[in-house]
């Protein structure tokens, strides 16, 4: 009785005295960070489907999820004599990095990556149903946003993160500045004569940082973004990947607040 007794003071000492360590997010929270990503375009006749199907997920229609959904237009799609004025070179290269990490032949539009572990085309609901399905049950590292705000050069926000599992010695920290809606009235290539509309468009996303070793990750960011005053349509997504553009570990969105 007595060890009993004294081994109940140690570990009652050694909790006071610990460090604080943020928990993982997972099943014993209400939801459950998903990122589903949508490489599309506004050259391609078969996105328009994608697209309104993104902006369905964004409406948050799964118990349990938070679906962090964002929209990254590439540019191999400008030509017919359209460009797609979101489009931009680096989400096709974070787009093939993604096609070398499945063993795909070749990049597609559109295509849907979930949390960084699986893909399908993106207007297919029975594969996304499967794929959301299995993300919103594995246990999802926290990640906190908060002290956001606008100046000339972009947005500002604090972001902090938990500890790393102990299998996972370093990962990345991604933010992203989104445009809550978009709209184009398309008046050349296959999607001439249409009005598209958009959910959460990817206008920046950045590196921030990395957590190394193992430590969490707790730095003020600065994410540069055309118009930021008109910021009361934009979202600040972070996220955590593996290296090599890997599994998304966590996520976090927040609304930029209007200047």
């Amino acid at each position: 009785m007595k060890y009993l007794a004294f081994l109940t003071v140690v570990v009652i000492c050694a909790m006071a005295w610990s460090p604080w360590r943020p928990q993982l997010t997972g099943k014993a929270d209400s939801r459950t960070p998903v990122l589903v990503e949508l490489f599309t375009s506004e050259g391609c006749s078969s996105c328009p489907p994608a697209d309104l199907f993104l902006q369905k997920l964004d409406a948050q229609p799964i118990s349990g999820a938070q679906l962090i959904v964002l929209s990254e237009h590439v540019d191999y799609w400008n030509h017919d004599g359209w460009k797609d004025p979101y489009s931009s070179a680096f989400y096709s290269d974070r787009q093939n990095a993604y096609a070398k990490r499945f063993g795909l032949e070749e990049v597609y539009t559109p295509q849907m990556v979930v949390d960084g572990s699986s893909e399908f085309v993106g207007s297919n609901p029975r594969l996304a149903e499967k794929a959301l399905g299995q993300a919103m049950h594995v246990p999802k590292l926290a990640v906190r946003l908060s002290r956001i705000s606008v100046n000339k050069a972009g947005v500002q926000a604090h972001v902090e993160t938990g500890w790393l599992s102990p299998d996972l010695k370093n990962a990345e920290v991604y933010a992203a500045v989104v445009l809550s809606h978009a709209e184009s009235d398309v008046s050349r290539g296959e999607n001439a004569g249409r009005k598209l509309s958009h959910v959460a468009v990817a206008r920046t996303l950045k590196s921030v940082g990395a957590l190394r070793g193992g430590d969490p990750f707790s730095r003020d960011i600065q994410v540069e973004v055309d118009k930021p005053k008109d910021s009361g349509g934009f979202r600040l997504i972070v996220f955590v990947q593996e290296p090599h553009q890997g599994k998304v570990i966590g996520a976090a969105e927040e609304a930029i607040p209007s200047q």
